[in-house]
């Protein structure tokens, strides 16, 4: 029988759906100290099967939701989120193919507008009508999405080595290419079939840090434990390999400015000197980050916020202490902006 490995004694198989109903609960005067380290594993049915979550702290707690990276999984903030404040209810979403959660159905692509739908999923299945998002990477480009289709639902957008915006192609036929690249590739997954290759605790972990240069092998190993399943012949990756190549959207300067006017929240942008987002590391994007980087403070001016600390793509895993103040000022301000 195949058991999937959990973090800290939280056993997937025991997990329950958990609907919960709460409105917003106002953050002055919380406690600003860490939440207990401890966590309960959240199931949301969904009609392929089920988006899975975990959960921290009150439930009657203002609400966060907490969206991963591309092929990453909901561990990703387990050593962020018990030193945020307490007075929040964190909830770190798998997003479908990921983590815990339900692959799609056989013949569907990973298009980027559905992760954005499993947000609104949960969302809806929390009753949660107002609420804030915190994305790392690719989890910050579905937020940033989310915020702009339903504006009226996000209180704070907190943004993790992400400018909550995909990076478009150079030019036209690299657009095309990338479209192409989607099709052709699930075609030959499905053509192959193979049987998900099963590895030693050991090579699973150095074939996931030797994929992602900026983990520790602590950090791997977190986000191995709910990345991977157990099996008589070794661990196998619980990601589907239809993930790998996702339909993304992608925008021009102009539409990331207009965009960025239906945003009616404030916003943080944490952003790592040795992370995927500083100019030695995006060569042939500076002008367009750059840009973007313009548009969101001459557009939003005093309600956004932009954080740059030293550190990699995985500051908030591999050293959460480094964003932990910073974010936990941001979540406790209230009316004022928040400062460094």
């Amino acid at each position: 029988m195949q058991r999937s490995l959990a973090l800290r004694g939280a056993q997937a198989g025991g997990s329950t759906d958990l609907l919960c109903s709460m409105e917003p609960a106002a953050l002055a005067n919380v406690p600003t100290s860490g939440v207990k380290d401890k966590h309960q594993e959240l199931k949301f049915p969904v009609p392929w099967g089920h988006v899975a979550a975990k959960a921290w702290g009150p439930s009657e707690g203002h609400p966060v939701l907490c969206l991963h990276g591309w092929l990453d999984n909901a561990n990703t903030f387990d050593k962020l989120i018990p030193l945020l404040p307490r007075g929040c209810y964190y909830v770190a979403m798998d997003f479908s193919g990921h983590g815990l959660s339900s692959h799609r159905p056989a013949g569907c692509t990973y298009h980027f507008l559905d992760y954005v739908t499993d947000v609104r999923r949960v969302a809806a299945a929390l009753q949660w009508r107002r609420f804030t998002l915190m994305g790392h990477s690719m989890g910050g480009a579905v937020a940033g999405m989310f915020c702009f289709l339903y504006p009226e639902m996000v209180d704070k957008l907190i943004l993790l080595e992400s400018l909550g915006f995909l990076l478009a192609p150079e030019d036209t036929e690299a657009w095309l290419k990338s479209k192409r690249r989607v099709i052709d590739r699930l075609l030959s997954l499905e053509a192959k079939e193979q049987t998900p290759k099963a590895r030693s605790p050991e090579a699973a972990l150095q074939r996931l840090l030797e994929a992602n240069s900026h983990l520790t092998a602590e950090g791997g190993a977190i986000l191995l434990q709910r990345g991977a399943t157990e099996t008589p012949a070794g661990l196998v990756y619980n990601r589907d390999m239809r993930a790998r190549t996702q339909s993304r959207e992608y925008f021009t300067v102009e539409q990331c400015v207009k965009l960025l006017q239906k945003i009616q929240d404030r916003v943080l942008i944490i952003i790592s000197q040795d992370g995927l987002l500083v100019p030695h590391n995006l060569p042939s994007r500076n002008d367009f980050v750059k840009a973007l980087q313009e548009a969101f403070e001459s557009t939003l001016k005093e309600h956004i916020q932009l954080a740059e600390v030293p550190g990699s793509h995985f500051v908030h895993l591999n050293e959460p202490e480094v964003v932990s103040g910073i974010i936990s000022n941001f979540l406790t301000a209230q009316n004022t902006r928040a400062r460094l």
